[in-house]
């Protein structure tokens, strides 16, 4: 019950603070009064559930959850942030290696990730003849959505 209370008080804590911080309307602060900040505050949330309790399942949702908070927070203040798909697998990597760090699972996972971020990342910058990387993750990008019902199906149905 305490782990449940900790994640409780700490987004209330949270969301609270958000709201408080509105009301003032400080200049530098009101910057930060969108919707990214309720991922961070949501993300934290997990995060310090999950470390101060040992609820490890938390912890990976709670960095993914940060991660996008920060990332869209950059976007829209930062002039040279990076806005490309390859940010999201980004993320969900370095989740995946937070999350192996307290648990030694989903090392593979989260550094095959960071290879294909990095790789679309700096592929914006490679010569013609690494073309052929954007226009498989293009076709892919048109497909997707199939393969996750197509992967949610097999889920569901699998035997065993």
């Amino acid at each position: 019950m305490k782990q449940q209370k900790t994640f409780l008080a700490v987004f209330l804590i949270g969301i609270g603070f958000y709201f408080f911080i509105q009301q003032f309307h400080i200049p530098f602060i009101s910057r930060f009064n969108t919707w990214p900040s309720i991922l961070v505050i949501i993300g934290a949330a997990f995060l310090i559930s999950g470390y101060a309790n040992k609820q490890r399942d938390n912890i990976f949702p709670g960095a993914v959850l940060t991660g996008l908070g920060v990332h869209f927070h950059a976007l829209e203040h930062t002039q040279n942030w990076i806005d490309h798909w390859g940010m999201y697998t980004l993320i969900i990597g370095l989740a995946f290696l937070i999350k192996a760090h307290k648990t030694n699972n989903g090392i593979i996972p989260g550094l095959i990730l960071l290879v294909i971020s990095f790789l679309a990342i700096s592929s914006i910058a490679m010569p013609s003849w690494f073309n052929w990387f954007d226009m498989l993750f293009d076709t892919l990008e048109q497909f997707w959505p199939a393969l996750l019902m197509l992967f949610g199906f097999i889920l569901l149905f699998k035997k065993g």
